[in-house]
């Protein structure tokens, strides 16, 4: 079931040469997101580089966080991805959107005005009380057990 959610835009520095995000078809889960560039950047093999985006969102729900994730073409072609993994924005942040984008391969890579760079996603979120306990009240079968412990695959 999908939850339709308004969630406003700025984009000041936009104007008309580059698309507000939006779905590309019915069953998408993100929008792509754009470089809001005056001309060409270049990431070197191995460097990092922020991107804006030039768009603001205030999504007006505490339950609410936007995810920026890669774009899965785009790693795999150029080596190029999100630099944390995926970033995070909070419901009460109201900056422009930036991307930091990571080249893990061995050729510089250009970034050029409105090019997608990343992904926007929007999920639910839960907050948890955390409480410290000396040990915990029940085990289970994994107990401690971490990577690799429940088999190869």
């Amino acid at each position: 079931m999908f939850r339709r959610i308004e969630t406003r835009v700025v984009n000041p520095l936009l104007g008309n040469s580059i698309p507000v995000p939006a779905y590309a078809t019915e069953g998408s889960a993100a929008m792509d997101l754009r470089a809001c560039l005056a001309g060409v950047v270049t990431i070197p093999p191995g460097g990092r580089l922020l991107v804006e985006t030039g768009i603001a969102i205030n999504m007006m729900d505490p339950g609410l966080v936007a995810i920026v994730a890669s774009r899965s073409g785009l790693s795999l072609k150029h080596g190029v991805r999100v630099a944390q993994g995926i970033g995070v924005i909070d419901a009460d942040y109201h900056g422009e959107i930036c991307v930091i984008l990571a080249n893990d391969s061995d050729k510089p890579y250009h970034v050029e005005p409105g090019d997608r760079i990343a992904q926007l996603m929007f999920q639910p979120v839960v907050q948890v009380a955390l409480h410290v306990v000396d040990e915990f009240s029940t085990e289970t079968e994994r107990g401690a057990g971490g990577f690799g412990s429940t088999g190869k695959a």
